[in-house]
């Protein structure tokens, strides 16, 4: 019987020291600046809080390898999504400092505060990931707004041009025939009323 006492000892010894730690490594993060529930940025950024960090990497890198409907978009993140990577391999390492207990409050202090900046700077990067993606959503959609603009233009034209071919061949030739019998009609009631 002593054996399940110092098991649910155990269990409640490193829980409470779970929540040391996670109380040493609050950032004060509120749920809101983490962006849109459905996001990338809040997925990858709860994960890291929640010390899920393989997780997190599989789903930047799987997040990087998917195809996009812009040509140019993975190109463009790269960069970011592997330095994204390094930043959350660089979390979990001070996050899992082994003895973070047996060092001086200077130095854990300093562990802190590169853990905040890490944080931080993750925060910003997947920011610009998702700044890229909205921009090139904007260069798409004005785009589109150019084509259909320059298909409108160019419907508005061809119909102009065949109106005025239609002035010009049809009904010009058939005014010019009905103008010159009405001409000829008055003159010739004109020099007879005279006597031609």
């Amino acid at each position: 019987m002593s054996v399940p006492a110092l098991k649910d000892a155990t269990a409640s010894v490193d829980e409470i020291k779970k929540k040391e730690e996670h109380a040493f490594f609050d950032i004060g993060v509120d749920r809101t600046d983490l962006g849109r529930p459905d996001s990338l940025r809040f997925n990858i950024l709860t994960w890291v809080l929640d010390e899920r960090y393989d997780k997190a990497i599989e789903e930047l890198k799987d997040f990087l390898e998917r195809p996009s409907e812009y040509p140019n978009f993975q190109s463009k993140i790269t960069r970011f999504i592997n330095h994204s990577i390094d930043l959350i391999y660089a979390i979990k390492a001070k996050r899992s400092f082994p003895g973070i207990n047996s060092l001086t409050r200077a130095k854990q202090q300093e562990l802190r505060e590169k853990f905040k900046e890490h944080f931080r700077e993750l925060q910003y990067v997947l920011k610009v990931v998702e700044k890229v993606h909205g921009d090139l959503r904007v260069q798409d959609v004005r785009s589109t707004i150019y084509v259909v603009r320059a298909l409108w233009f160019s419907a508005v034209a061809i119909i102009l041009l065949a109106f005025w071919l239609e002035m010009v061949h049809g009904l010009a030739k058939t005014g010019y025939v009905v103008f010159d019998d009405a001409f000829g009609r008055v003159a010739n009631w004109l020099a007879e009323a005279i006597g031609f």
